[in-house]
């Protein structure tokens, strides 16, 4: 009689009684890993020497013994052998699915010498079939060789003899050979007839080969080589993972490409196989097919008929952050673009053009609650940017909605405070480590030391975080960011930060850690080591509090974890390392040379 009413209940609320139809958890941890010097970013426990991580999040954090308790019969077991862990690093604002043509670039990033950078161009030069050119495309400084300067166009018709060639510095400057002159149609009416944009001549009128420039010329000239096949595309985007993951790179804002829908396909087709192993929130941009659009109708648009999709979407289907809609930007529209050349005097746009483009486009995005990213260099266009955005808060006031000014390098502490005051976010970028001795040049020592103001940013409370800015204007790796923060210094040695306004270690991680989960709705799930946390660490090749400061820029990680998920792996850990793709096309520099240079 009582079994009876127990199963007429159990039925009632839906409980079934059948064995084996639901698998319960294994008891015992999933993943424990000990014997490390775990910075865990929580004030509530600083310190810890191990962690466990059940179901893709941090169950546990303490010491060994009480750790390893948790041990379970499937459980694995990782001795960090005293290394240090520290959360995932999240790069707040990045391009992943701009940078499709990964495969097809001899990456300069790290390089010591330009000796070494030459000789990579001209081995590569030997290897790329006819039909193709050699590109070294962003991602390094000639301040970072130990020759400090710039290839000279001799050296590189010699490094490349038989390619077209260009190799690009930042968003500033293209070297190009004669046939790459020739295919760009140099001269002629074939090459885009951007502003800004500067063909270098010799004393007899002849082309030199050097471009200067601003933005779009660069992303122009990208158009208009050979492109990666789908499946090439597939295989950057794995490289460009996979080489984020080896610096401690676990989430990264995908802040602006090259329109929705078509990259994030790419994505789709790693993530059905739960092999894409990044999360990635994206902001969109809309470039359209070269016909004049307005580019927030067009982002509206694309959200609403060609794919629809609203802000907090995830396109991932299993994996937490992975792949959602975050708004529009980082350029709302090409008139207020203050292309952030610091070879070049900067770009002061018209507080009238700014109050258009918040009275027209941006009030289109608040009415709708798409959360929006602006990119905005200089801070006499920030003011002008507050003065407009304040007006329309008014109106229609921005309650909440998440959105940042992205760069901000000559940000000044009013406009930081008003930034704050309409609960907006300020995503900086490291590009003064690789460019601050060009600014330097071109505005001065003084301003140079206060560019940005990182102790006021950190120390006011305003919703900031660093980035890479990659793959074009910076590197990639954090790190060099981080090792600029901390020791005021350029990739050349040069002091391009005040003493008190540099930060600590601890102040330099957090903005990649902590404070840059806001930038992903992440706040509350990622950026510490604590229960409840989604389990993203990495264990890093040196100590990061205790190794010099001219070590920090080549710290590297030995084994990261994504999600619970051992996602990349070197040295002892190397065979916990998922097993990658042959890298297309054969014949690609990423195969031969790595993602990031590594000494031998």
């Amino acid at each position: 009689m009582i079994r009876r009413l127990l199963i007429t209940l159990m039925a009632a609320f839906g409980v079934t009684v059948a064995h084996g139809q639901v698998k319960p958890n294994a008891p015992g941890a999933d993943l424990i890993v000990h014997n490390a010097k775990i910075f865990t970013g929580n004030l509530a426990q600083p310190e810890a020497s191990a962690l466990a991580v059940k179901n893709g999040r941090i169950y546990s954090v303490g010491t060994d013994a009480e750790i390893l308790a948790l041990k379970g019969a499937s459980t694995r077991i990782i001795d960090s052998r005293s290394r240090r862990l520290i959360p995932g690093i999240i790069d707040s604002h990045t391009h992943v699915l701009n940078e499709s043509g990964y495969n097809y670039n001899v990456r300069w990033d790290g390089v010591p010498t330009l000796r070494q950078a030459l000789a990579m161009l001209s081995e590569q030069s030997k290897r790329t079939p006819e039909g193709q050119w050699v590109k070294v495309i962003g991602g390094w400084s000639p301040y970072q060789f130990k020759e400090n300067r710039f290839p000279t166009m001799e050296e590189l018709r010699k490094a490349v003899p038989n390619h077209p060639l260009i190799v690009q510095y930042a968003y500033n400057r293209a070297f190009l050979n004669q046939a790459a002159m020739k295919a760009f149609g140099v001269g002629t009416d074939k090459f885009p007839a951007l502003p800004g944009t500067e063909f270098e001549k010799d004393s007899k009128g002849n082309y030199t080969g050097i471009v200067d420039g601003y933005t779009f010329t660069y992303i122009a000239m990208e158009t208009m080589v050979p492109q990666l096949t789908p499946a090439e595309e597939v295989s950057s985007l794995i490289q460009v993972v996979h080489n984020m993951n080896r610096f401690g790179v676990t989430s990264a804002v995908d802040a602006g490409n090259r329109g929705y829908p078509r990259l994030q396909a790419n994505v789709d087709i790693l993530a059905r196989d739960n092999r894409f192993n990044l999360r990635m929130p994206f902001v969109d941009m809309q470039f359209g097919d070269g016909t004049p659009m307005n580019m927030v109708d067009a982002q509206i648009n694309a959200i609403t008929k060609t794919a629809p999709i609203s802000p907090g979407d995830n396109l991932h289907p299993t994996l937490a952050h992975g792949l959602v809609y975050r708004g529009a930007g980082e350029v709302l529209h090409l008139d207020v673009h203050d292309h952030e050349n610091f070879d070049r005097p900067a770009v002061i746009i018209p507080p009238e053009k700014w109050r258009e483009l918040v009275d027209q486009d941006v009030t289109k995005l608040v009415q709708r609650r798409i959360p929006f990213r602006l990119h905005i260099s200089y801070d006499e266009n920030i003011t002008s940017f507050l003065d407009a955005l304040e007006g329309l808060n008014k109106k229609t006031p921005l309650n909440g909605l998440r959105w940042s000014i992205e760069h901000a390098e000559t940000i000044s502490a009013a406009n930081i405070a008003r930034v704050k005051a309409l609960g907006g976010g300020i995503a900086l970028d490291p590009k003064m480590a690789l460019h601050g001795d060009g600014f330097i040049k071109t505005h001065g020592r003084e301003k140079a030391l206060l560019t940005p103001r990182l102790r006021k940013l950190v120390d006011s409370g305003v919703n900031v975080a660093m980035s890479t800015d990659a793959f074009r204007a910076a590197t990639f790796n954090p790190w060099v960011g981080i090792s600029w923060m901390v020791s005021g210094k350029s990739v050349s040695g040069s002091e391009v930060l005040a003493k008190d306004n540099r930060l600590t270690r601890s102040e330099a991680l957090d903005l990649f850690t902590r404070r840059a989960a806001w930038f992903m709705h992440a706040e509350d799930e990622l950026g510490t080591i604590a229960p409840g946390q989604l389990a993203d660490f990495a264990l890093l090749d040196k100590d990061y509090f205790t190794a010099p400061e001219n070590q920090i820029k080549s710290i590297a990680s030995v084994l990261t974890v994504m999600n619970g998920k051992v996602v990349f792996g070197s040295q002892d850990y190397s065979k916990l390392a998922p097993t990658l793709p042959a890298i297309l096309p054969a014949w690609s520099p990423v195969k031969y040379f790595g993602g990031y240079y590594e000494a031998k």
